[in-house]
């Protein structure tokens, strides 16, 4: 029982549903990636590149069952025969660096706010006493080292 009472309590930490939700939110965030890149950057990118659909850009490595040419990789690979999908590699560069570049939008976001929080100054708490060089509080009206009566701040 002592096992089941710990693994809740490790469960029910903040930072593992934070971490949770996370992992949840990047894989939805991926398939967006995943579709902005099959759907609507690589097309007009094969297309001002000479109508080149990237997925089917594959390098045949040995002949399936029923020999080449084949027309797309999904016909290669129904005839069995060994491919090297460069285009399907080149598409997941592409998602790739959009992720990158999400999550470095992401994090130099956090880091302004993180740097904008620092900046602020704290409003000090404690004076000097302008005869002892003590340090007193800012309200303090007399010194209570040396009793000097100070002048109001």
């Amino acid at each position: 029982m002592g096992i089941i009472s710990e693994f809740k309590e490790f469960a029910a930490k903040g930072n593992v549903v934070d971490m949770a939700v996370g992992i949840i939110i990047g894989g939805a965030f991926g398939t967006i990636v995943k579709s902005l890149v099959d759907d609507v950057l690589m097309p007009p990118l094969g297309l001002a590149i000479g109508n080149v659909d990237f997925t089917n850009l594959f390098f045949v490595v040995k002949d399936g069952a029923t020999a080449g040419p084949y027309a797309t990789l999904a016909a290669a690979r129904a005839a069995g025969a060994v491919t090297i999908a460069y285009g399907l590699f080149v598409n997941a560069i592409v998602s790739f660096l959009i992720v990158a570049f999400a999550v470095f939008l992401l994090i130099q976001a956090m880091m302004r706010v993180q740097r904008h929080e620092e900046a602020a100054p704290a409003v000090p708490t404690t004076k000097e006493c302008t005869y002892c060089r003590t340090s007193i509080p800012i309200k303090a009206v007399r010194c209570p080292h040396c009793t000097s009566e100070l002048k109001a701040a």
